[in-house]
């Protein structure tokens, strides 16, 4: 997800149980390689393996230049973004776009694949619209062109992030391939989790926008799917000591002139659900300094009882 899978966050939902991380989606354009934000969406530091870099684009030889540069650079696994609904990455028929032209995903797979002797995985929607969905044809060139994994999103890119998933054409991905099919959709408990799983025959999940302020979700799923342990949910303390981590990490890793503006979307992921949470991220956005948003958030923790009761 670009603007928050970066390192701070990959590395908070790894500790977390997450099983793999990736990258936020890295363009192909050469031009961008040297440019602060594809320098930062590409920093590893000492993040564990296996480290997974996803990269976006519509030409297959710039896609493969693009796979080999970033093993280059660390990466162990190339992840290519096929589900992007964003407009500006399907106007230039990019992302999601690119399941339109079938023939053309399979010159972007095979081109990849040749040249990286890494795993290569993808990431799809279940078509462009309701009307053209494709994914078992997909996941047929992907499984011929030496994909190692293919996750879907049971939408299409019309859809967008509207209505609910469906899982029917996951399961007929599921059916028609033998590499593995990851999950992905609307999955925001542990019940939901073993249900799509059930349903779909999937290998895994992956999980998206309910990690969001909630990056202990990966060790409930964790804990249910493999122990039938449900409904675990961290001690205040543990929350506490998570988010603050996350947001010093985010200073130490942006510095702070930029730490400081991208902290306030996580915190506010974090609260916004908390009673008192809206005044509070409210004036945690007009404050211009790290110190300052430390010192705020350790007050908020001490202060704000209803937090603290909630999660213990």
């Amino acid at each position: 997800m670009a603007g928050v899978t970066d390192l701070p966050f990959r590395k908070i939902c790894r500790e977390m149980g997450a099983g793999l991380v990736v990258s936020e989606m890295v363009a192909s354009d050469p031009k961008c390689w040297r440019t602060q934000k594809s320098h930062l969406r590409t920093r590893f530091d000492k993040e564990p393996a296996p480290r997974s870099v996803q990269i976006v684009g519509y030409d297959p030889k710039a896609m493969a230049d693009a796979a080999n540069y970033n093993i280059d650079r660390g990466a162990e696994i190339i992840d290519i973004n096929m589900g992007c609904p964003a407009k500006k990455v399907c106007r230039r028929e990019a992302g999601s776009a690119l399941l339109k032209d079938p023939k053309l995903v399979e010159k972007i797979l095979v081109a990849i694949t040749k040249t990286v002797s890494a795993p290569v995985t993808l990431k799809i929607r279940t078509g462009w619209d309701p009307t053209s969905r494709n994914t078992p044809l997909i996941a047929k060139i992907a499984e011929n062109a030496g994909i190692s994994a293919l996750a879907i999103h049971g939408r299409t890119r019309q859809c967008r992030f509207s209505g609910e998933a469906e899982y029917d054409s996951i399961a007929l991905a599921v059916s028609t391939v033998q590499i593995p099919i990851i999950a992905n959709g609307d999955i925001k408990t542990p019940g939901q989790a073993r249900d799509v799983l059930k349903k779909t025959g999937a290998a895994a999940i992956m999980i998206g926008r309910a990690a969001l302020g909630k990056p202990w979700i990966f060790r409930a799923f964790k804990d249910f799917l493999s122990n039938g342990i449900l409904n675990y949910e961290p001690s205040a303390l543990e929350k506490n000591e998570i988010i603050a981590t996350h947001l010093r990490a985010i200073h130490d890793f942006y510095g702070e002139c930029r730490g400081v503006r991208i902290a306030r979307k996580h915190i506010g992921w974090y609260l916004r659900e908390l009673p008192l949470g809206t005044d509070f991220i409210r004036h945690f956005n007009n404050l211009g300094a790290a110190r300052l948003q430390i010192e705020s958030l350790n007050e908020f923790f001490r202060d704000n009882h209803s937090f603290q009761n909630r999660a213990a």
